[in-house]
């Protein structure tokens, strides 16, 4: 068996997407993921100028020695336009694998552990009330999980508030646009929001918070300590994370569950944060963590210190990443929760896929692969349009540095 064909398809069905797409000599393909959200055309080019052309004649079943080859082969390793790239390969010969198996890819990996994917919604609105009330219609929905993002305050605009109630993009322009930040508002705002929630729908339902790594590791001690009444199933991305020391301080302050990791590239990156229990849950997806392969030693590792996943899940990546990360949770041991924001109509429409959401719960389906396709006729008409994550700026005008 050989590889004979791949290609890159980039689309734009209301944000960007990059798949690729693998042909074999018996007629099976299998797709990827290779969406970096901003820089998704650098990925494309890393794709098809550099990896896919020495994909043409390999064999598909050797999956660990193709990974192996594109990184350590290069001199220049991690980073995440290397490692979305790896990723989508890697996504797309477990998907081969597990159709010549004739199997779901959660069979291929070892079978479920688990019968659901716990997952948690995004509620988010201008204000406390307006947030409290997205909460509840999420709980009406059937999410026995959600994340709860407020505006704040004297501030024109929040990262991760959404401009719409069902869909969120945040990449909003063809250029970075600017926006303000103050941590004295946020820090004297966010608990208000909390005890709000708490006090209209009591601790039934999990609620989670993500501060978009801007606060110092002091700062985020001190939130945490004051959230710590309302019980929140974790506190994500409390501070960068590149100095993986700065979480013991965090840690020494509040005993809220603490997450991160949608940024990281390789298990480098969060080798010391797990070794020392300074997280509880490792957020890497697929896609940045080089697929499979590579994410399965993230797992393992972070399985030995009581570590789970939590796995990054916005519509920044395909449904590929989704529905393959779904296979992946549901056989995982050492899984928590899986983030779930919901595509539009037309990105459905391009990615065709078996995974369906119920009771709180999405379900990978049983079909064989990991369960999604391309529409490729669909994906042509939606071109690429450039669009970047807002940056943040301090009130005084100094560029946010931490």
């Amino acid at each position: 068996m050989r590889i004979d064909a791949a290609k890159v398809i980039v689309t734009c069905p209301g944000r960007n997407f990059v798949t690729v797409k693998i042909m074999t000599d018996q007629g099976v393909h299998g797709v990827g993921d290779a969406t970096l959200n901003g820089r998704e055309l650098s990925v494309a080019s890393y794709l098809q100028d550099h990896l896919l052309p020495c994909l043409i004649g390999r064999d598909p079943r050797r999956i660990e020695d193709i990974w192996q080859y594109f990184y350590r082969g290069a001199y220049w390793r991690r980073g995440p336009v290397t490692m979305s790239a790896i990723a989508a390969i890697d996504m797309a010969l477990w998907d081969i694998k597990a159709k010549m198996g004739n199997m779901p890819l959660y069979d291929l990996l070892g079978g479920k552990s688990r019968e659901g994917v716990l997952v948690y919604g995004h509620a988010n609105g201008a204000d406390i009330e307006e947030t409290v009330d997205e909460v509840g219609r999420y709980i009406g929905l059937g999410y026995r999980a959600i994340r709860a993002q407020s505006g704040i305050p004297g501030l024109a605009a929040a990262y991760g508030v959404g401009r719409g109630k069902d869909y969120y993009e945040p990449a909003d322009a063809a250029l970075p646009t600017e926006t303000l930040w103050d941590t004295t508002k946020y820090l004297n705002f966010v608990p208000k929001l909390f005890d709000r929630l708490r006090d209209r729908y009591g601790f039934e339902h999990h609620l989670l918070h993500d501060i978009h790594h801007r606060l110092r590791p002091i700062e985020a001690g001190r939130l945490g300590k004051m959230l710590e009444p309302y019980g929140l199933f974790w506190l994500e991305d409390a501070t960068p994370a590149e100095n993986q020391e700065a979480f013991r301080l965090i840690r020494q302050h509040t005993t809220i569950p603490l997450a991160v990791g949608e940024v990281f590239n390789t298990v480098w990156d969060c080798k010391d944060l797990i070794q020392n229990q300074l997280i509880d849950y490792i957020r890497t997806p697929v896609v940045r963590a080089g697929g499979i392969t590579h994410l399965r030693r993230i797992a393992d590792l972070a399985a030995l210190y009581q570590v789970q996943t939590g796995f990054h899940g916005a519509t920044d990546l395909s449904p590929v990443t989704m529905g393959t990360a779904l296979h992946f949770d549901s056989w995982v041991p050492n899984f928590g929760i899986q983030e779930y924001m919901r595509h539009t109509p037309e990105t459905d429409a391009v990615f065709p896929h078996a995974y369906h959401f119920a009771d709180g719960y999405l379900h990978p389906g049983d079909a064989i692969g990991h369960g999604v396709d391309i529409n490729e006729a669909e994906a042509a008409k939606y071109p690429y349009k450039p669009a970047y994550l807002p940056v943040a700026r301090l009130e005084d005008g100094t560029m946010f540095n931490w």
